[in-house]
């Protein structure tokens, strides 16, 4: 992370945009398994800014199957926008807590309201390419990367953020190993770095992250959104997607390692981690120890 020694921790309990429920609980994981106490063993400045409101799913009638619970999910992520632009606007490193994957909206939008379009590592097994039109499911967070970009229509637009929040030519993914037709095809024309799985096992990560970093890195700001399920569900069974073949333990903690040590990451979202479906919040805690690496936690 870059030099600021503050930290503002947000939580977003949003679980409309994912398939399977229980992310909601995430923020409350995460908390819970010492995120607080790792940060300030760090030597920063720790704040903690609460829970964002969230609509709740069997209260809220689905009025786009294509694009379920957009209106919702983008009210959500513009309370996201505005405590995370704060953040930065005070010199924090923004942190924040998911829920599913389509919080990255309100973080992407309040970083590009700050600092202008940026750059992100998107380190996660799918790609979140997907749009209203070509996503399988109807499920956002399969689209937040897609409207970050710009691409994934017009619904995604909200009072509160300009789109595109990422120049299209600052992406890198991490970690993919499922990815929709769709999306193939928009990563045929997204001048982004991919590292798949395959790439990972015969680059290395050192390479890979060196590499993605390398891409990334401009003006603006640097987002680095992890996925908890890009890490293999033997080490993190808590997500709702999970997809064999991941990154280990050790190979998810030298990303981050990586990251810390190049300085370019001004802040983080760590999303996904389903507390229903974890095992004694393995999940939860891996996800502290991994925010720890990122800001700068080493073994010696």
């Amino acid at each position: 992370m870059q030099l600021q020694r503050k930290v503002a921790v947000i939580g977003a309990p949003l679980d409309l945009g994912a398939g399977r429920r229980g992310v909601d609980m995430g923020p409350s994981a995460i908390r819970y398994a010492g995120l607080a106490t790792r940060i300030i063993e760090l030597g920063y400045e720790y704040v903690d800014r609460g829970n964002v409101g969230t609509a709740v799913a069997e209260a809220t009638a689905v009025v786009d199957e294509q694009a379920r619970f957009l209106p919702q999910i983008k009210a959500t992520c513009r309370h996201i926008a505005e405590l995370v632009g704060d953040a930065a606007r005070d010199g924090f490193v923004p942190v924040v807590l998911g829920g599913d994957h389509s919080v990255a909206l309100g973080t992407l939008g309040g970083l590009r309201e700050v600092h202008g379009p940026g750059g992100a590592i998107w380190i996660d097994a799918h790609g979140e390419l997907n749009s209203p039109e070509t996503s399988p499911s109807g499920n956002v967070h399969g689209m937040v990367l897609a409207a970050a970009l710009g691409l994934a229509g017009e619904r995604f637009r909200e009072h509160g953020w300009d789109l595109p929040a990422l120049a299209p030519g600052r992406v890198a993914l991490i970690g993919v190993r499922s990815l929709d037709d769709g999306e193939r095809e928009v990563l045929k024309e997204l001048d982004a770095r991919v590292f798949t799985m395959s790439d990972v096992d015969r680059l290395g990560v050192e390479r890979a992250v060196r590499e993605a970093l390398t891409h990334v890195a401009g003006p603006g700001f640097v987002h680095v959104s992890l996925d908890m399920d890009a890490i293999d569900p033997d080490v993190a069974p808590g997500v709702g997607t999970p997809v064999r073949g991941g990154l280990s333990y050790r190979e998810a903690h030298l990303v981050f390692e990586l990251v810390a040590e190049s300085g370019l990451a001004s802040s983080l979202d760590v999303v996904e981690v389903n507390p229903i479906l974890d095992r004694e919040n393995e999940t939860g805690k891996l996800a502290v120890e991994l925010v720890a690496s990122g800001l700068g936690a080493r073994i010696l």
